[in-house]
Order: structure tokens, then sequence, then C-alpha cells
């Protein structure tokens, strides 16, 4: 069989790490930061955005996280049809991320829904109706450490990390707008094919004025509605390998240990879920040895955390609803559309 895994260059990574840190940032200010032109810059972008190795999307910012209902599953199917129930799910809107694990179940899985009522009707009866899913346990997230869009790669120098620095937003007041509008979903979906394109563009989608889709946009991302993020197909990359924990720690240690967590370069998410092992770590890591040595500093630092399960990821097929192929490029993208009610939607 051909291998057709094209790896990323040091000057692709470096690119996608100042995308990580200013994902909207000019090709005039990207290319200051890693000394080349602008044409340059957006050339490279170009090359590795073609072919599925690294996007642009939304997720979800920390404010709405608190409004929406959000939760980790955990999905059994029936032998030899987990290829057929992931694709299936991988077109739902409400399942945000999918991976095929190793372990006693299938797929874990990350949703999102408008509400825990919503989130009880998928859960308790749109998945289990799914032929071939025979068991689907669902964590509530009750409190979100980190997400993924926090993540970081180390291809770039200090001084070229400081002149990416974006300056700090004013802080909501009690009196800004917290909801989301029917115009802020609109624009939430075309950002989730790129979350790059221009305003002129957005405002032609939308049927808006230029003006009115940046005013909307800023204050959006300032009132922590929307952030935006760069993701990049992590096998060609040099992190071929996602494993996720789940632990219990005392009540009375989780905040202290769950911010401790989410400062070590590894972790991708870091969460306080509901049941009996109330807190989820998921990390990437450079090889399966890694798990290990990792899961080994964990506890060695933290003699409180008691790893209970590690499930290794065998394949990520969706991440915040772009569809991946094996190597973890993006392939196709399903627009997520937490707010509609639970069902199968095309």
């Amino acid at each position: 069989m051909q291998d057709n895994r094209e790896l990323l260059s040091e000057d692709e990574l470096a690119l996608i790490h100042a995308l990580q840190l200013r994902p909207r940032a000019s090709w005039t200010e990207l290319g200051a930061a890693l000394g080349v032109d602008p044409v340059t810059a957006a050339r490279r972008w170009q090359r590795l955005n073609g072919r599925g190795a690294a996007w642009v999307g939304t997720s979800p910012g920390p404010r709405l996280l608190e409004l929406i209902c959000t939760a980790y599953l955990e999905i059994a199917c029936a032998a030899g049809r987990a290829t057929t129930v992931a694709a299936e799910l991988a077109r739902h809107p409400h399942l945000l991320t999918l991976e095929r694990v190793a372990g006693g179940h299938h797929i874990w899985a990350t949703v999102g829904t408008g509400d825990l009522a919503a989130m009880s009707r998928y859960t308790l009866d749109v998945l289990p109706a799914i032929p071939h899913i025979t068991d689907v346990r669902a964590h509530l997230i009750t409190h979100l450490f980190t997400e993924g869009g926090d993540w970081r790669i180390d291809a770039l120098a200090p001084d070229q990390r400081t002149q990416l620095v974006t300056p700090s937003a004013r802080p909501p007041s009690a009196r800004d707008r917290n909801r989301v509008t029917d115009l802020d979903r609109d624009l939430l979906a075309a950002l989730a094919h790129d979350g790059r394109t221009s305003y002129a563009a957005l405002a032609s989608v939308l049927g808006a004025g230029t003006a009115t889709v940046k005013r909307r946009m800023d204050e959006l991302t300032r009132l922590g509605l929307l952030r935006f993020r760069c993701d990049f197909a992590r096998p060609l990359g040099g992190w071929p390998v996602a494993v996720t924990f789940r632990a219990s720690v005392p009540a009375a240690d989780i905040q202290r240990i769950g911010h401790a967590l989410v400062a070590l370069p590894q972790t991708r998410n870091c969460a306080a879920v509901s049941g009996p092992h109330n807190l989820v770590l998921q990390a990437s890591l450079h090889s399966v040895a890694d798990v290990l040595r990792f899961e080994s500093r964990l506890t060695a630092e933290h003699p409180e955390l008691d790893i209970a399960e590690r499930l290794v990821t065998l394949r990520h097929e969706k991440l915040l609803g772009h569809v991946l192929d094996p190597q973890g490029r993006s392939i196709a993208v399903v627009v997520p559309d937490i707010w509609s009610e639970p069902g199968i939607r095309c």
C-alpha cells in the first residue's frame, strides 16, 4: 500500500504555531513574525490548507460553555459495526469530536447541546435508537479547565511569540448581551468552514454589512462566546498519539489539580465531569511509550490523582466538526449546531 503521508516541515509547523496564537492575523503580521514576506506566508498556508493538513476553525468561548450543556460519551457498538456507527455519528451536528479508542467502549465522543433537556433527548432517545449501538454512557462536563484550542506546539522562538501576543480585551460587563442570535448562528456556520474567511465574504454570505459582521464578531469574541483556533493533522506533525485519562480526585483537590494539569505542555483538554471518575484529561503525545511515562509523572506529582482508565485513540474520526482521514487531515466539514433539536441530520 502506498504511504501518502507528507510530514509537516519546520516552516509549516512554525506557521501553524503562529496561527494558534493569532488565528486571524494578517499575512503581513504573520510574515513579520516568521521572517518571510506576506506572499510566502499566504502561499505556505494555501498549500497546507489545500491538502487538509491544517485549518482555522472556531470553538465555543468560555462564556458560551457556561450557557450550554457539554458531555463526554462512551459509545459501545456491536461486533464489527464500529466503523458503520462512526460514519453515521460523524454526520451529527451535536457530536463535535469523535475518536475510535482502545478500550471497553469503541467510541469516545464530545457532544454539545443547548441545554440539559436536549442532552437527555440526544443520549437517552436518539443515540440508543441508532442501529448497532449497544451502550451509551454520558459524563456531563461540570467545569472545563482548558480545551483543545489552548494547546500549543513549540515551533516559534520567544521573540516570535512576543510579536504575536494579542492585547487584553476589555472584560465584558454585566450589561453585555450574552445570548446567541440567529444571525450569530449563521455567522458561526460560515466560520466553521474557514475561520479566516474575510469580513467582506462573510457579509456577502449573510446578507449583512461588512461593518455589522466585524462588529458582531468582535463582540462575540470579547464576550467569550466565540474563539478561533488553528488545528492540524497531528500524526503528520509529530503528535500521532492521543490519550484520554479518566481519574478520580477528592472534591477538595479537583480545582487545584485541574489548574496544575493544564499547565503541562501535553495537556489538550482537562475537565471536571459527573460520575465516580470526576476528572478527564486528554493529552497529545509523541509515542505510545510516552503514555506510561506521562501517567507516571501525573501520579508522582499528584498522589491524590487516582487514574482509573486510559484510552488510547486509534483514530480521530472528527474534530470540532471537521471529518478527518486516517492521517488526521480534514476532508469534510459538518457544521456544528448545538442549538438545533437533537436528531440525525446530514
